[in-house]
């Protein structure tokens, strides 16, 4: 008899976990996501991307506004497995303690650090040069669960959160594949993790989406880097917003003032301390997205030695 696993995500990052379950050979008895939401300009009702894969797949799927409206139903299930991968809500433990051999979650960083919804964001921002994925016993506390296993990834200069993204996803899935006949067992190891070394990668805030050019070079590139390709930093030049989509960074002394629009050269060059971020795609406030050689040609020029805020 085939065990029985239940799954539970949301966003692109959980589909190749799901992926794996569903190549397995085990009893995939049905997803869990969250309700479709509204999108775009015309906020058309979609579905996540692991409802797409599961209906694919002819999976039951369930889409409570609060998870413990499944309590009972899960219950009922007769689970031997629970996974859980960016399924954004908070899991109660009676559902946790399910099935057979408990619940895993997928998380995308090197626990105890940067526990929360936005690991990927907040390692590039902060200027890490690795990250990873971590495999880890579910309880109730966020991303608090004692520690199976974990794979390292690689933070490149030129990684942001999509390429990044990617990378930790293939990484997650080769993790879980690697450990899914040890999960379907009594008493696999596992690790404490260290509380005094925990941080926190709390969801990305609007404040948090304004790019100040008046620090280091290196720390304004990665916090746009860490906000490309969502949701996008932007900086603030003649009192409106410019989105920063794509940029690169010199490492230079000069004498330019810090925020400065001072020239195009492949790029938007703005001055920061100890050299220059170079912005090669923008988008004006009320514009369309555009290659920074488009934009300089349009309304940049009049820009020309403008200062960011």
């Amino acid at each position: 008899m085939k065990n029985r696993v239940l799954f539970m995500g949301t966003p692109s990052f959980a589909v190749s976990i799901l992926q794996v379950l569903l190549e397995s050979g085990l009893d995939v008895v049905g997803v869990v996501t969250q309700p479709d939401k509204p999108v775009g300009r015309k906020q058309i009702l979609t579905p996540s991307p692991i409802k797409k894969l599961a209906l694919e797949n002819s999976l039951s799927v369930y889409q409570p506004i609060k998870i413990k409206e499944l309590d009972q139903i899960i219950q009922d299930l007769n689970l031997d497995l629970i996974v859980t991968c960016a399924y954004g809500q908070f899991i109660p433990t009676s559902i946790l303690e399910a099935p057979r051999f408990g619940s895993v979650n997928v998380h995308a960083s090197l626990l105890p650090k940067y526990r929360g919804g936005a690991p990927i964001h907040k390692a590039i921002i902060c200027g890490e040069k690795e990250s990873g994925v971590t495999l880890m016993r579910m309880v109730k506390q966020m991303d608090a669960g004692n520690i199976i296993s974990s794979i390292t990834v690689e933070i490149t200069q030129e990684d942001d959160v999509l390429s990044l993204h990617d990378k930790l996803s293939i990484a997650g899935a080769l993790l879980l594949k690697d450990k899914l006949p040890d999960l379907l067992k009594e008493d696999v190891p596992s690790t404490v993790q260290d509380e005094s070394k925990v941080t926190f990668a709390y969801n990305i805030t609007p404040e948090e989406e304004f790019i100040s050019f008046k620090r280091e070079v290196h720390v304004v590139y990665n916090h746009l880097r860490g906000l490309s390709p969502w949701p996008i930093g932007h900086g603030i030049i003649h009192g409106k917003k410019l989105k920063l989509i794509k940029a690169f960074m010199i490492e230079e002394d000069h004498q330019d003032p810090l925020g400065e629009f001072v020239a195009y050269e492949k790029g938007l060059k703005i001055a920061c301390l100890g050299g220059y971020v170079v912005v090669t795609v923008c988008q004006f406030e009320g514009k369309e997205k555009m290659d920074a050689a488009a934009f300089y040609n349009g309304l940049g020029k009049s820009l020309l030695h403008g200062i960011f805020e």
